[in-house]
């Protein structure tokens, strides 16, 4: 009897924790939002496309689609590997940022070739990214040898700075959002995208939320139920990568519900990479 009574106070404890969470985090999100509004470049080519493949849908059209920038808008880049990262890792974010009307921008360095489903991928980026709320113009896919799906393979730093920095002058980024030193699943890809999170956490899913909330960070993306769906929704969409245990992911992992970064100091001043 003792030991059902502490399950269920211990229970109680817990789900009101989580309930104060989304409370406090509803507090601090405009504090939050502001942190990285910064001072904006405004310079860039609007017509900029990098010298390697890009998806067709993600080229700007005209010179009136020049990207207009105001002082306290948040221009926001997230870097990501392969197809279905920007989902699977990010989606708190990417959903956060959505519904605060900041200019997200996705550069996806493969096209996650790997098992030769280049195009089948493309095409379920775009979806996944049409769920989330991503403009297709604003979604760049990378396809270069140099840069290909495979672990096995170590990618070129150079060349991935070289990309990133093309992106943060053309389209006047203020944020860069990318894997932690890890890469969160320990893929090579990711990795080399920066170059510790333990099993337990990442796979605590909702329950996890406490910890992530007395862990520092320097900023924090959380979602709920609603929010959640959505990014099923936009994880379903890469039907080619279902596999059993990533259907487990979508109902386990933590990164489904939040995210937490850290920030990486950099030699500008107006630009803040996360």
């Amino acid at each position: 009897m003792f030991v059902f009574v502490t399950i269920i106070l211990v229970f109680v404890a817990y789900t009101i924790s989580i309930k104060f969470v989304y409370y406090r985090y509803g507090q601090l999100w405009p504090h939050l939002r502001n942190k990285i509004s910064t001072p904006l470049y405004t310079v860039g080519n609007s017509n900029f496309c990098p010298t390697h493949v890009r998806s067709s849908a993600s080229t700007r059209k005209s010179e009136d689609e020049k990207p207009r920038v105001t002082a306290s808008e948040t221009r926001a880049l997230l870097v990501t590997a392969h197809p279905d990262d920007e989902c699977m890792f990010f989606a708190p974010t990417v959903l956060k940022l959505v519904e605060s009307h900041a200019a997200l921008y996705l550069l996806c360095l493969s096209t996650g070739n790997y098992n030769n489903q280049g195009l089948q991928r493309k095409r379920e980026l775009l979806d996944s990214c049409a769920v989330l709320g991503i403009p297709s113009d604003h979604v760049t896919i990378i396809d270069d040898k140099e840069l290909p799906d495979d672990p096995a393979v170590q990618w070129s730093t150079a060349l991935i700075s070289s990309l990133i920095l093309k992106h943060i002058r053309n389209y006047s980024i203020s944020v860069v959002l990318t894997f932690d030193g890890r890469g969160v699943s320990g893929h090579a890809n990711h990795i080399a995208i920066y170059k510790t999170l333990s099993l337990l956490r990442k796979y605590l899913s909702v329950l996890e939320l406490p910890v992530s909330w007395l862990f520092p960070s320097d900023f924090c993306c959380l979602i709920g139920r609603e929010e959640y769906k959505r990014a099923k929704r936009a994880m379903l969409c890469h039907r080619s990568q279902l596999l059993w245990f990533r259907r487990l992911y979508i109902l386990f992992s933590r990164y489904m519900f939040v995210n937490t970064f850290q920030a990486i100091t950099v030699e500008t001043k107006n630009v803040k990479i996360y």
